[in-house]
């Protein structure tokens, strides 16, 4: 077997688990408005148990419904009424040899009062979070009491629900991390002050929860090793911590970092290496004989051999991975790693958490829809369909539809499948795009999807194949405003630029601050240009997901570009442009060598139109139809060849 390691059995505690793969919480917001498990939030987790993995941890259960709310639709273990749901949930995913984590959570300040019926938010000290904006008010040592009470009865319940175990969240900046932290805990009480102090809430909940569902029951505490904060916790004392947590008698210890005011190192964006972390926890597993779980951003089994291998840790935790690819496990189990559909990190799963809806996944559009995309109708008895263009949309049909036993020809103007992924993956630290659309190629690779490439497609080649449905998926064109100046020389557009077609000279105007727009002008100052970045709306970045744009900012800013924002492209000349203030209509000249238009992009109207006129079982998708993100691409190529028939 390819990767040994990472198929030894392991043990937490007295548990078994048949691999060294877990798969961590991560919130999806599937269970229902009383904190039930549901039949969806189920099928969710029995979709990642068939694929593979060894340890499931859930999302976040909240143990106190009354400040303790995290999501609007998390799992809640407050109640005896909780159990039969939650007992259903565990029995599907273990059937599958698959074991179990319940993982307690309050989020202390990190929540909003809007979630907990308008009520204040609470914390160890009253020290607002930045992230949130809402100040707290203090606990007091009665509720902290209270909540110890409350994450022991979580416990209870998730023991009596049958699951496998239970990890305590410590981490992230949540509630039982801000105790431990001297930069969120200033109380004076017995809650407070001294490291012992600060851990005492912690300490007490362990204690009780070992007392009362037994010394063998497997209790895992998720800390975060470096806040990523000033006056936050630091390697050195979250080694004490971890050392301290195992005499109390837990049974392993699940490494990550951050907290919400430094989110990029818990939910790393794309440009964040895999394993970059690993110091961490490479560090606390030398000083505790408990198992480690490191979370790394992990995306391939190859990482994950690694850093088990390496010493780094006892178990590694893949939590988007099985978003992307509930399949990860036994793709990698199989020899198929080169086929795993890799998370891309543009954190899209989280921005539909941050808006109050389920998550969902760019690159899996059954994330969350597993029953309404359960089994898809296996009818298609060898007809044949026509997918034009093979960028996602039209690589997602063509694989749904080759699934579903029609006789799919895939045609492609372009030598390498993936359409405008070939062009986004050429931004800086953007790799993890190519090796989703390689994973994608491959899957192609191994259908039986007849691929054709090079190949300029008419409306009469296509009749000749005389199918009896199309899928048109020829995706978008840049779009090219009427602007004086603007067929000069020295323009070019901005996929160009990646992809190396056009080079830039000398000083560069990039209109636009789009993904793309800002992704080239990245690019360009890399190499050393002087950038000056012209954006018609208010704000730059509009449309990104904050933490991603936060994270290209900062790195975009240490070349010190020129920035105006709310100002429209009027001309351009040889020697630069010509832009209005939209608030007052003054008007200024900025030189440039060179103009980039990263204005968007447009469908191909023309060429979707010829096949509308000529076919009448047709779909039209992706860019094609609307221009959109990789998100919305695969969802419909998805949606579209699930729902086709030919009837």
């Amino acid at each position: 077997m390819k990767y040994e390691k990472l198929f030894e059995r392991g043990r937490i505690g007295k548990l078994n688990l048949k691999n060294r793969v877990v798969m961590p919480a991560i919130g999806v917001n599937l269970a229902n408005s009383q904190g039930e498990a549901t039949d969806v939030i189920t099928r969710y987790y029995e979709e990642r148990a068939k694929g593979g993995v060894g340890l499931i941890i859930t999302e976040i259960a909240r143990i106190d419904d009354e400040y303790g709310v995290g999501t609007p639709n998390q799992l809640s273990v407050t109640e005896g009424r909780h159990i039969p749901h939650l007992e259903r949930m565990i029995e599907t995913i273990q059937k599958h040899g698959t074991k179990v984590f319940i993982q307690l959570h309050h989020p202390g300040r990190e929540t909003k009062s809007s979630l907990i019926g308008g009520k204040q938010i609470v914390a160890p000290s009253a020290i607002m979070c930045k992230a949130t904006q809402e100040m707290p008010r203090a606990l007091t040592t009665e509720e902290c009491e209270g909540l110890v009470k409350s994450f022991i009865k979580g416990a209870v319940i998730s023991k009596t629900a049958g699951a496998d175990g239970v990890e305590i969240h410590a981490a992230h900046g949540y509630l039982l991390n801000q105790f431990i932290s001297p930069y969120t805990n200033v109380r004076t009480d017995k809650y407070g002050g001294s490291f012992q102090n600060r851990l005492r809430i912690l300490s007490e909940i362990i204690t009780g929860i070992k007392y009362m569902c037994g010394a063998d029951f497997p209790v895992s505490v998720r800390i975060s090793a470096d806040e990523f904060v000033e006056g936050g916790l630091k390697l050195p004392e979250s080694v004490k911590i971890a050392r301290t947590l195992e005499s109390l008698g837990i049974d392993a210890i699940n490494v990550s970092s951050g907290t919400y005011e430094s989110a990029t190192t818990i939910i790393e964006p794309g440009s964040y290496p895999q394993g970059w972390k690993k110091h961490l926890a490479t560090e606390i597993r030398k000083n505790v004989k408990i198992p480690v779980i490191a979370v790394n951003n992990i995306k391939d089994p190859q990482t994950a051999e690694q850093l088990l291998n390496d010493g780094v840790c006892d178990f590694v935790g893949v939590a988007r991975g099985h978003l992307a690819d509930p399949n990860w496990v036994n793709k990698a189990r199989d020899g198929k790693s080169d086929q795993i559909r890799k998370c891309i990190g543009c954190l899209n799963c989280f921005a539909e958490l941050n808006q109050g809806r389920h998550t969902k996944c760019a690159v899996n559009a059954r994330v969350g829809r597993e029953i309404e995309f359960s089994d898809p109708n296996i009818d298609g008895e060898g007809k044949t369909v026509v997918v034009i263009g093979g960028g996602p949309a039209g690589m997602q049909a063509a694989l749904l539809l080759d699934q579903r036993k029609y006789r799919t020809i895939l045609i492609d103007e372009r030598e390498k499948l993936g359409g405008t992924l070939n062009v986004a993956d050429k931004a800086p630290i953007k790799e993890k795009v190519a090796d989703m659309n390689n994973g994608m190629i491959r899957e192609i690779e191994e259908s039986g999807v007849d691929v054709r490439m090079n190949t300029k497609v008419t409306v009469e080649m296509v009749k000749e194949l005389n199918p009896d449905g199309i899928f048109v998926a020829v995706g978008a064109t840049p779009a090219i405003p009427p602007i004086p100046g603007i067929q000069g020389k020295n323009v070019m557009l901005a996929e160009d630029v990646l992809t190396g077609k056009s080079v830039a000279t000398g000083r560069v105007a990039v209109i636009g601050s789009g993904l793309t727009g800002l992704e080239t002008a990245e690019l360009l100052a890399d190499k050393g240009h002087p950038i000056t970045l012209v954006e018609m709306q208010k704000n730059i970045g509009p449309g990104i997901n904050r933490t991603i744009l936060v994270d290209l900012m900062m790195r975009f800013q240490k070349h010190e570009p020129v920035i105006i924002p709310n100002h429209r492209l009027m001309g351009i000349s040889e020697n630069g442009i010509t832009i209005m203030n939209q608030m007052n209509n003054q008007v200024m000249q900025i030189e440039a060598d060179t103009v980039v238009l990263a204005l968007g992009v447009a469908p191909r109207r023309s060429m979707v139109n010829e096949f509308l006129d000529a076919f009448e079982n047709i779909r039209v998708i992706g860019d094609a139809e609307k221009a959109g993100r990789i998100q919305e691409a695969i969802k419909e190529g998805y949606s579209q060849a699930f729902a086709f028939t030919t009837k």
